[in-house]
Parts: structure tokens; C-alpha cells; sequence
């Protein structure tokens, strides 16, 4: 919470206006932002100083995990962030590639398990790193992508949380997770729930410790109908100590993960909060 808050400030503090081409907004911008999450002492780094809306955040990263390209599925799995994207994005809705309602096309998952080769054939990064490191492999290159610019004008958004790189010391396992942009109020609060958790599931799955997640961020803002909720209400409370997550040790493998998890296997504790506010979201 600490340096969550610490970035909300700086942003406010030391920010410069920027315009959004995609949203039409300005945002109060920041370059460079440097968070760690102590996942080996469980210090879940869930926001205290609002309501967050924890099983989102971790059924659209199980979303991703499985490959979905439908917001439908996420909705399924206990999640609407997809909803508005694949729905009400003005450059989607006219693309030739959307197949339909609720299709995302192909964006963050669908990248992570089936990253198209020039042979025709697909990649699935998330395997191949599950596979090293259950071996105890590390060959400087267990590196997930999401990003893949060929096929951008394929999907109804480009990545913002891009690439997870995890790294292998002896029996503990790290992740440093690369995000290009994020809207601090409402995105980070997802993201560095995501990033806890994936390094938490990667290390119980390949059967190793957790330790540190480290999350680097680009471009960090606020948008400017989010700026007066920020200085003024969230910034004004006192933070509450960290709750702890706890995951179903019964979760062994990414099969596992890809068939029968569902948000019923995951469980917070501890966790005390001041009432949600409620900031804009722009498509």
C-alpha cells in the first residue's frame, strides 16, 4: 500500500498532462515506476484505502492462462473487464477480424498459448516455461509475451501489462512483469494483484518457493475525471495491513489451471478496507 500510494502522490506531485488519442482524455503522466511484492511472506498487495474487487482481478488472469478470446469466457470465469473492449470499442467494431459479440480477437492470452509462427503452426510460450521449470531449467529466456505488433490491428487492444519474465535461483522462483501503460486508480490495482498471483501459482505448480515479484511500469497516469476522487477522497484515508492470499495447494498443474479452477479455490484473508469509490473507465 505503501508505494502504492507513494506513486498516486508523485503522479499528482510531479506529473505532466498528456493527451490520449484512444480515449480523447488527458492524463496526469509519470515515466517509470518501480513496485515489488513480497509473495514469499504473502504480503498480497490488494488496496485497502478502497474496495477492490480481488476475484476479478484473479478470474481474468486465469482467463489469460487458458487462452480465451471471447469476454464471454471471462464472464464465465467471474469477470466483465472484457465486456466494454470487445463490445463498445469503435475501432473493434468496424475491424474485419471481430467474429462477433464478445470476441476479443487475438490479444493477451490467445498471444501467451498460441503465438502464431510463419509456418503456420503456434507457440505456446506459457508450456514451454511450465515445462522448464518444473525441470528446474532457467535458461535466461522463461519469458511469456504479449505483445506481438503484427497482429495489433487482430485484436481490440493492445497489451498493456506485455511480458512476464521468470527467473529461476536455486529452488525459488521470481517474476519480473513489464507494463507499457496503466491507469493507476482502477488498472494497477488489477495488475499488481495479477502479478502476485501468477508468480504465487507458477512457483506451487512447477513445485517451487515464491519469492519477489517485481513489477515495472512505463507509463503510469491518472486521467483527469479520476484526479479529484484520487487527491481527494482515496489519498485523504489511512492504509489497513496487508491481507494474505491463499490458493488450493490441490492445484498441481497448468492442467489443473485449465480445467477445473475456479475462483472457489482462492481465498483472501485478513483483508480490511475502506467503502469503494467509484472512478471512470475509458474505453
Amino acid at each position: 500500500m505503501k508505494q502504492y500510494l507513494a506513486l498516486c502522490q508523485r503522479i499528482i506531485e510531479q506529473g505532466h498532462w498528456v493527451e490520449n488519442k484512444r480515449t480523447g482524455k488527458r492524463c496526469l503522466t509519470v515515466i517509470n515506476a518501480d513496485l515489488e511484492y513480497q509473495v514469499a511472506a504473502n504480503e498480497f498487495p490488494l488496496i485497502t484505502t478502497r474496495k477492490s474487487y480481488w476475484k476479478s482481478a484473479i478470474a481474468e488472469l486465469l482467463g489469460y492462462i487458458r487462452g480465451y478470446s471471447n469476454a464471454a469466457d471471462f464472464r464465465a470465469l467471474g469477470t466483465k473487464t472484457w465486456d466494454a473492449n470487445a463490445n463498445d470499442n469503435t475501432d473493434w467494431l468496424a475491424s474485419p477480424h471481430r467474429k462477433g459479440p464478445d470476441d476479443m480477437g487475438r490479444v493477451y492470452g490467445v498471444q501467451g498459448r498460441a503465438w502464431s509462427k510463419p509456418d503456420g503452426g503456434v507457440l505456446d510460450q506459457l508450456q514451454k516455461v511450465v515445462d522448464d521449470l518444473q525441470q528446474g531449467i532457467d535458461d535466461r529466456g522463461e519469458i511469456i509475451s504479449f505483445y506481438n505488433p503484427g497482429e495489433f490491428h487482430m485484436g481490440c487492444l493492445r497489451p498493456c501489462m506485455h511480458t512476464h519474465n521468470f527467473s529461476l535461483l536455486g529452488d525459488t522462483l521470481y517474476l519480473t512483469s513489464y507494463q507499457r501503460s496503466c491507469d493507476v486508480p482502477l488498472g494497477l490495482n488489477f495488475n499488481q494483484v495479477q502479478v502476485f498471483t501468477f508468480l504465487a501459482l507458477m512457483a506451487q505448480i512447477t513445485g517451487h518457493k515464491a519469492g519477489v515479484a517485481y513489477h515495472k511500469i512505463v507509463n503510469a497516469h491518472i486521467y483527469e475525471d479520476q484526479l479529484e476522487l484520487m487527491r481527494d477522497v482515496q489519498l485523504k484515508r489511512s492504509p489497513f495491513p496487508s491481507p494474505k492470499l491463499l490458493i488450493n495447494p490441490e492445484i498441481k498443474s497448468l492442467k489443473d489451471l485449465e480445467t477445473w479452477v475456479t475462483m472457489d479455490d482462492f481465498t483472501v484473508e485478513g483483508y480490511q478496507h475502506h467503502e469503494a469509490i467509484q472512478y471512470p473507465f475509458s474505453v
